[in-house]
């Protein structure tokens, strides 16, 4: 079957969840307030201009869950839920994946998010299957370092790959749905890559490429 595959943050939410979670650390003073708030948002302002290093970044970002248990982090990702991720949900979005459901498509995010961030957010889409930065664990709890590659740029390529070999598919007939430019390898190797509410340089790409540019926003 045709895969349906989808970028996550400023595409099929309107806003990003990596960004937000720190932001949410920041609000609810899970963090050292000042210092972090202006590291995220440095960190945000790369990603947005192409020179984000992800490994710093992903350093950064699970700091503040080391130690934790999933079951630790429960009841601070429900609260990030309701306050901040339920507000971003796009129903054109929900219109879009129940649109490649019907067609018989198997849906896929990838994401250079984390696991532990998105996995419920994922879910809460009505997707089952997903590419994410894996957080290590040890004995059940996070160490702060990360295990394989992250799904970045051309990690989500070289992860997208191991996947399909995993689960003996192709890319024949694939979609790709996402707003930016740090995609664009993805966004090379599909058949179907469309531009969803993009960044200025994806959108001035998807004009050269020929590309569909559609948004999910009201």
């Amino acid at each position: 079957m045709p895969l349906a595959i989808f970028d996550l943050d400023n595409t099929l939410i309107a806003g990003d969840s990596d960004y937000s979670w720190g932001a949410f650390l920041v609000a609810h003073k899970r963090v050292d307030q000042a210092l972090y708030k202006n590291m995220n948002e440095q960190f945000f302002a790369d990603y947005e201009a192409g020179t984000l290093d992800i490994l710093a970044y992903l350093a950064f970002s699970l700091s503040p869950l080391i130690g934790m248990s999933a079951s630790d982090l429960e009841p601070l990702h429900s609260k990030f839920m309701d306050e901040i991720i339920q507000p971003m949900k796009l129903p054109k979005a929900s219109q879009l994946i129940d649109k490649h459901r019907q067609a018989g498509d198997r849906l896929l995010v990838i994401t250079a998010t984390n696991r532990c961030i998105i996995e419920p957010i994922v879910r809460s889409l009505g997707i089952v299957e997903f590419l994410s930065t894996e957080p290590e664990f040890v004995n059940g709890r996070i160490t702060g370092q990360i295990v394989g590659t992250p799904t970045f740029r051309e990690g989500k390529v070289q992860r997208l790959n191991a996947w399909l070999e995993e689960n003996h598919e192709t890319l024949s007939g694939s979609y790709f749905y996402s707003d930016s430019i740090n995609d664009l390898p993805l966004l090379s190797v599909v058949d179907i890559p469309v531009a969803v509410d993009p960044d200025n340089s994806l959108r001035q790409m998807a004009g050269e490429q020929g590309w569909d540019i559609i948004s999910l926003r009201d």
